[in-house]
């Protein structure tokens, strides 16, 4: 047997070099593209002033979205909002997403605050009996489509961007039905679907205990939900900083081509606009983009909605934004919402693990359609004169 082992070692010990000399050429390549064209001192002033300009003006900007917005949350929680409004959608959820009426608070919750508000649904006994085996499963596409949507909706909001982003609300939910019911379709094969209406009677409740008076009820809902947008603010810190910074490197130029690149936040290599422009066509028919630096953002929202929100407001300095593209980013940011990042560890939650790249699939899918869907729709509603 030893010397079995000693094989397999030495076969893992010459993979990890592989890995690390590949990785080398990578890196060295990559930053050496990029100081040979900036220069290695603008280069690294660049990525230092962009990482704290993100930290200082987009992320505790969006920080101070995530405390407003999970306090109101939390008090919809605490109140019974959230209840009412799963009472009122539950008869709709069967005919559109093919999931059971509860499945409702799945989708209001993740929208209130994030993703992964999906897994403590998901854990819970009372939750997961309303739910066969694949409808479970699809779920993790089901909420994973709304996450973060409200902080989505008050940041372009905030921008003035109220009417282009509930236009990508309606992008977003499209993009869920086709995400969910695509996830449905890809796992028969692999987990037994049944088509009854219901696994049980509507008379069946999921419950929020409340205890307290009501002022306390509402000044603990209040600090509640305020911190768990803290957290949600601190936890966004390294996607914005690491993930921004390196898309918008190789998204903008020098701020002043005359003068040339002087290190600046913000400067860097057009490198994705250059292969972007390549097909810029099909992104202008997809989702009108007129620019192709404007791919940045779906991109970005692949790993995280966060570091994608980062961008608009550069992209608003750059004169690229338009009510149009404003519906798409929320289309898109709000259904893809960073599931590359989280889809992993949900479905591994819920074990079904293998079933990742099944998953990954129906939500580029849906966020593809949703991002369609939001341009489309909006080029409609302005025709007519509502935008």
């Amino acid at each position: 047997m030893k010397p079995i082992l000693k094989l397999k070692n030495t076969s893992f010990v010459v993979k990890r070099r592989y890995e690390a000399f590949i990785f080398l050429i990578i890196f060295f390549v990559f930053f050496g593209f990029l100081g040979h064209k900036m220069g290695t001192a603008n280069l690294l002033n660049t990525i230092m002033n962009t990482a704290w300009d993100l930290l200082m003006n987009t992320v505790f900007f969006i920080m101070g979205i995530t405390v407003l917005s999970g306090a109101l949350g939390r008090l919809m929680i605490e109140f019974g909002v959230v209840r009412l409004l799963e009472f009122i959608l539950r008869p709709f959820m069967r005919p559109i997403f093919n999931l059971p009426g509860v499945s409702a608070l799945a989708g209001l919750m993740t929208f209130f605050s994030d993703n992964p508000a999906i897994i403590s649904l998901a854990n819970d006994k009372n939750f997961k009996k309303y739910f066969y085996e694949y409808e479970l499963v699809s779920l993790a596409n089901f909420g994973t489509a709304f996450g973060m949507g409200l902080i989505v909706l008050t940041f372009m909001a905030g921008l003035g961007f109220f009417g282009p982003a509930l236009v990508g609300l309606f992008g977003a939910l499209i993009g869920a039905i086709i995400s969910t019911r695509l996830m449905q379709r890809l796992i028969c094969n692999k987990i037994e679907c049944k088509t009854t209406e219901e696994k049980h009677g509507e008379d069946d409740k999921i419950r929020f205990r409340s205890e307290g008076s009501t002022f306390l009820r509402f000044l603990n809902a209040l600090l509640d939900g305020g911190k768990s947008g803290v957290d949600l603010g601190l936890a966004i810190i390294p996607g914005v900083l690491i993930i921004s910074t390196m898309v918008m490197i190789v998204t903008f130029g020098p701020k002043d081509a005359a003068i040339g690149y002087q290190g600046l936040a913000y400067e860097g290599v057009p490198i994705l606009p250059k292969l972007a422009g390549y097909i810029n066509g099909v992104f202008e028919f997809l989702f009108g983009f007129k620019s192709p630096e404007l791919i940045a953002f779906p991109i970005t929202a692949l790993g995280a909605v966060g570091a994608a929100l980062s961008l608009v407001k550069a992209f608003v300095a750059e004169g690229l934004i338009t009510g149009n593209v404003i519906a798409v980013f929320t289309a898109m940011g709000m259904t893809w919402s960073g599931y590359l990042s989280t889809h992993t560890a949900m479905l591994d939650t819920l074990g079904h693990r293998p079933l990742t790249s099944k998953a990954l699939l129906a939500h580029t899918v849906g966020g593809i359609v949703a991002g369609v869907v939001a341009n489309y729709v909006f080029k409609l509603i302005a025709f007519w004169g509502f935008l």
